[in-house]
């Protein structure tokens, strides 16, 4: 409900262009949510290319599993509802996920013994990504400790005259 309070004192409210706001609103939201949830199991192999992108990875990842193994439900789902609700949609009741994404990608019948067996898959590969970002780090750690240069004029390889 706080959020379409400080909507309607952002914009203004003349009818047809109020409920418009908040379907905008609605599918920014949406959007926003998708862009999430596809870096929370994606957003490992951008870690392979910018390791710095670890920092905002692991936090959202690790909210992504919590999210997924408790069953709760995302603060950006309600959000979305209420924009919604507010542009005169009856809105949802049931989570993001459940509403948007089961649908779509998965079967009918999902238990929640599957739901956990697709957080833990995600869970391994990010892992598996974030092990070899490691283990590159430390290769060129290492590779450039034992990295010398040749130094041409070392007294030792001047010849004998």
């Amino acid at each position: 409900m706080a959020a379409v309070l400080f909507a309607r004192k952002i914009f203004p409210e003349s009818g047809t262009d109020i409920v418009m706001t908040y379907l905008i609103l609605a599918d920014s939201v949406l959007v926003l949510h998708l862009l999430f949830i596809g870096f929370v199991i994606f957003g490992g192999f951008l870690v392979l290319r910018t390791p710095r992108i670890a920092l905002l990875h692991i936090p959202a990842a690790c909210w992504g599993a919590y999210i997924e193994l408790s069953g709760k439900i995302c603060p950006l789902t309600p959000l979305e509802v209420e924009f919604r609700r507010a542009a005169g949609d009856s809105g949802y009741s049931e989570s993001f996920v459940e509403h948007y994404l089961i649908p779509i990608i998965y079967p009918p019948g999902l238990t929640r013994g599957i739901q956990f067996w697709l957080a833990g898959l995600v869970i391994v590969i990010n892992a598996l990504i974030y092990g070899i970002s490691l283990y590159r780090k430390r290769s060129r750690r290492v590779a450039s400790k034992n990295h010398r240069p040749l130094n041409k004029h070392r007294s030792s390889d001047a010849p004998n005259h």
